[in-house]
């Protein structure tokens, strides 16, 4: 695939030279050693600011517009590499060698076979369902085939739990809390059941998972246009068979690469809403298929997913490159959020918009009116956006912006792009799940109490 696209690989090491010149005074990441814990640290509300745990996994430098997993910087990974080798080198710490990567590929191919689980899912309204809450249901679906959970013999031991209000104790006690847990019990490790279905809380649950979320949202994108389901091809790469799956027929090298590359953009990306919503449930020592649907469901929330879905609602809004200037005079009157601008974490060019920029552009003029008419007013908009807010501000493209352009030059309808974007992101979940439970400790943060007090119950007859 690499080979066949080396001008795509060009592109990509052309967007890195430019971010490595643009931000060469920024501020590098500092050398960070273990944490001592307790920490200290300024928290706002939501949490925002709060450390949570370590990781090794991945790395985001807002200043510098950097996004490192497990070290490697996201340009070469794009540039060189796949999804399946950057989802093992989540999942393992290293990229796989020939035979790891050979093996690694045959289980993905073998786990997306998902025939029960289908057989249930389309025995539903997925077509009168939005696509999200399909891929919550497939994955519910997936637990049941694949493993014993969900049966009376499956539920966790009760000798295997940890405190809960218990452990939490020390950390109510002002200024800083003890430092140790006034109760604390430490969980064993759960035996392996003697039964064919799969350890729903290991490995190779997170391999079942990633494989089997593309699987189920392939088949949410057939059934949505009143197609059946279609079974892997093992011949193909992990993107091609996603691809093949949604549309029924292989892609071009060029279609194949691309939606690899959004892949791996979207794999990880720091302890965002939907990664701590999937390690909450999983510190309970609940299975990764329900703490990945947490995940899931997390996703779904419109201040979390579905940003590159009102980018193209946005630019239809618009209508033209022309009509961009009055829009913007008039978002700017309103005080209107532009969807694809701005982001919480990055002071500087989101680095996966600098790839997703122009691959959007790469042969812009092979696609259809309409989506040549989208990204001419793409353009044009980031232009005034930037004319406008990017050099005071620090307001620039965010992951979004561009996404929806080129999913949208894929044939692949909007309400699929955040279903796309969890199938990809399956791979950071299931990797931190993974980290955090090596030392785990259940999350416990505390509410502040601005209640009243001395209050008294009176009858309901008197009230």
């Amino acid at each position: 695939m690499l080979a066949q696209t080396p001008e795509i690989t060009e592109i990509i090491l052309a967007a890195a030279e430019k971010a490595r010149q643009e931000t060469r005074d920024a501020p590098d990441h500092p050398r960070l050693s273990r944490l001592r814990w307790p920490q200290e640290c300024t928290i706002g509300p939501g949490l925002e600011g709060a450390i949570a745990c370590e990781t090794k996994i991945g790395y985001v430098n807002g200043a510098k517009g950097w996004l490192v997993y497990r070290g490697y910087d996201i340009f070469e990974l794009c540039a060189y590499s796949t999804f399946e080798e950057v989802s093992y080198l989540l999942l393992h710490g290293d990229l796989p060698s020939v035979d790891e990567l050979a093996e690694y590929k045959r289980k993905l191919t073998r786990y997306q076979h998902l025939n029960q689980t289908l057989r249930l899912l389309v025995s539903f309204p997925v077509e009168e369902m939005n696509a999200m809450g399909a891929l919550r249901m497939g994955t519910i679906f997936m637990r049941q085939e694949f493993t014993t959970m969900d049966r009376e013999g499956g539920r966790p031991a009760v000798d295997d739990a940890i405190g809960a209000d218990e452990d939490s104790i020390a950390m109510e006690t002002k200024p800083f809390g003890e430092e140790h847990a006034i109760y604390e019990f430490k969980a064993r490790r759960r035996s392996r059941r003697k039964s064919a279905a799969m350890d729903a809380s290991g490995m190779e649950a997170c391999y079942h998972l990633i494989a089997g979320v593309a699987t189920i949202t392939a088949a949410i994108a057939r059934v949505r246009r009143g197609l059946l389901p279609i079974e892997p091809d093992p011949e193909l790469s992990f993107a091609a068979n996603l691809y093949y799956m949604i549309h029924g027929r292989r892609p071009t090298p060029f279609q194949e690469r691309i939606l690899d590359i959004c892949l791996i953009l979207h794999a990880d990306h720091g302890m965002n809403a939907s990664t701590f919503a999937a390690l909450v449930v999983a510190s309970t020592l609940s299975d990764f298929y329900l703490s990945i649907g947490s995940g899931i469901a997390a996703l779904s929330g419109p201040l979390h997913g579905g940003a590159n879905e009102q980018v193209i609602n946005t630019l239809r809004e618009i209508g033209s490159s022309a009509g961009v200037s009055n829009w913007m005079h008039m978002a700017m009157v309103k005080k209107k959020k532009i969807s694809g601008f701005g982001h919480r974490v990055y002071k500087a060019y989101d680095p996966r918009a600098r790839v997703l920029g122009p691959l959007a552009a790469y042969g812009i003029e092979r696609s259809t009116p309409e989506i040549i008419n989208l990204f001419d007013t793409a353009r044009e908009l980031e232009k005034q956006v930037l004319r406008s807010f990017g050099t005071e501000k620090k307001i620039f493209p965010n992951v979004d912006f561009y996404s929806g352009i080129v999913y949208s030059r894929l044939g692949i309808s909007p309400a699929l792009f955040t279903p796309l974007f969890a199938v990809s992101r399956v791979a950071g979940w299931t990797a931190r799940v993974l980290e955090y439970l090596h030392h785990n400790r259940i999350f416990r943060p505390r509410a502040m109490y601005v209640g009243e007090f001395d209050r008294h119950y009176v009858p309901v007859d008197q009230r």
